[in-house]
């Protein structure tokens, strides 16, 4: 929930709608959390030398919460999840194995392949070794297989994972960048009918207007 600069926050958000800050804004909702939001414009505010000292890659999103700077959209679920157990959004210790296995599989193979294909660089067979996702069809054969086993990522419940490899489905197949395999549409049916989904996506539209 968006608070006013002049609310007493532990919580930064920096974001621009138009930017994975979707994702990160997606799971503040989710989890429930009170947030100042920056909204920060692509250029000299995102590379100025205050906002360095917090992102120096010069990039959104980032969250400041008590003091802890946190950058890398998976990053900012694992962390928030873990923030805010009340929201359930991360299995008990013992049971983490798959949310920490496709979370990650899709901030490295998935999220790499799609960008590369989408830049058109093309890897050759000799090459599928030393680019840590092998090939673009079997990233998407592979999470097309785990989607068919499951409802969600980590199993029968809904995670902080869930926020990360929902929304490159999400953006995948509204723009084109994955082709579509089994699972694929029915999964982005699923994840984008939570309600902090959509109040997410109803802010980040709600800014994007405004800027028009």
């Amino acid at each position: 929930m968006p608070l006013t600069e002049s609310d007493n926050c532990h919580m930064i958000f920096y974001t621009n709608p138009q930017s994975r800050g979707q994702i990160a804004r997606w799971m503040l909702e989710e989890v429930g959390a009170e947030y100042r939001q920056e909204i920060l414009e692509y250029g000299p505010a995102m590379k100025s030398e205050e906002y360095l000292k917090l992102n120096p890659m010069g990039k959104v999103p980032t969250i400041v919460h008590n003091g802890q700077v946190v950058t890398e959209c998976s990053a900012i679920c694992a962390y928030l999840a873990d923030a805010f157990p009340d929201a359930g959004l991360a299995p008990e210790l013992s049971k983490r194995a798959d949310y920490y296995r496709w979370l990650f599989f899709s901030a490295g193979p998935l999220e790499a392949a799609i960008v590369n294909r989408s830049l058109e660089v093309a890897v050759k067979k000799e090459q599928e070794t030393m680019v840590g996702y092998g090939n673009y069809e079997r990233v998407l054969d592979v999470l097309s297989q785990r989607l068919l086993e499951s409802p969600y990522v980590a199993g029968d419940e809904f995670t902080a994972a869930d926020v990360y490899v929902g929304s490159h489905v999400l953006w995948g197949l509204h723009f084109g960048t994955m082709d579509v395999r089994d699972g694929f549409k029915e999964y982005a049916a699923r994840v984008s009918d939570r309600e902090a989904f959509k109040a997410a996506k109803r802010l980040d539209e709600q800014l994007i207007a405004e800027k028009e």
